[in-house]
């Protein structure tokens, strides 16, 4: 499992011009059953990303598809972790 701690380093109204096309992306990985959460962060300063995937490799790869990282409009902090407990609900997912 991974979180992915996204941080604008651009103006909002930078961020706004991309978000469909950053949307699209997000829907991808939830396709393709990498993605199991996202979100903005509060306040308005990026945003999480849930993630699984078979290797750091594959995730940072897969994040640096993403729009605001291509455009240089956010950077990511990408954190693995191992979950030891959960939620009878993500039994299956972790």
């Amino acid at each position: 499992m991974y979180v992915a701690v996204l941080t604008y380093v651009r103006p909002v109204e930078e961020i706004d011009a991309q978000m469909q096309a950053h949307v699209a992306w997000l829907r991808k990985g939830y396709e393709d059953g990498v993605f199991l959460a996202s979100g903005r962060r509060i306040p308005r300063t990026g945003g999480v990303i849930l993630a699984r995937g078979d290797s750091l490799e594959a995730i940072e790869s897969r994040l640096s598809e993403d729009p605001f990282q291509r455009l240089g409009l956010a950077k990511v902090e990408i954190i693995p972790f191992q979950a030891s407990m959960t939620v009878d609900a993500l039994k299956d997912i972790v």
